[in-house]
Formats: structure tokens, C-alpha cells, sequence
């Protein structure tokens, strides 16, 4: 494994406003913004695939309320 490969938690899906369970078995996560559904996270298939980390990660809004 390439040190490039092994620095792919750095972009956490479940973290990211695009990121979606599709509760099918076979392909378990989407990306609304790259408009698939994998067995892997995202952006471990954008780095395999591009050799870049996701491009397209936005981070959760937070909705804590104040108080």
C-alpha cells in the first residue's frame, strides 16, 4: 500500500453533507455529488481512481442549537 493510499481517512464520508447510506446491500454508500453507490466509502474510490483526495467533500452543517 502507497503512503498516498494509506492517508485516505483524511476525508471522513460520514462527516460530508454528500455522503449517503443507500441501505443496499450490495453498494452500501453514495455520493450525491459524484453520483454513485460503492462498497467502499467515496473517497476512498475518488483516491484510487484520481490519485487525489475527494475534491467534492463539504463538511455537515451544525445543527446544535444555541443555548
Amino acid at each position: 500500500m502507497t503512503e498516498q493510499f494509506a492517508n485516505a481517512g483524511r476525508i471522513n464520508c460520514f462527516q460530508c453533507r454528500h455522503f449517503y447510506v443507500t441501505h443496499e446491500p450490495a453498494f452500501p454508500y453514495g455520493c450525491r455529488v459524484m453520483g454513485f453507490k460503492s462498497q467502499r466509502l467515496p473517497a476512498t474510490v475518488a483516491l484510487e481512481n484520481s490519485g487525489m483526495n475527494c475534491q467534492s467533500f463539504a463538511a455537515k452543517a451544525d445543527n446544535k442549537s444555541p443555548g
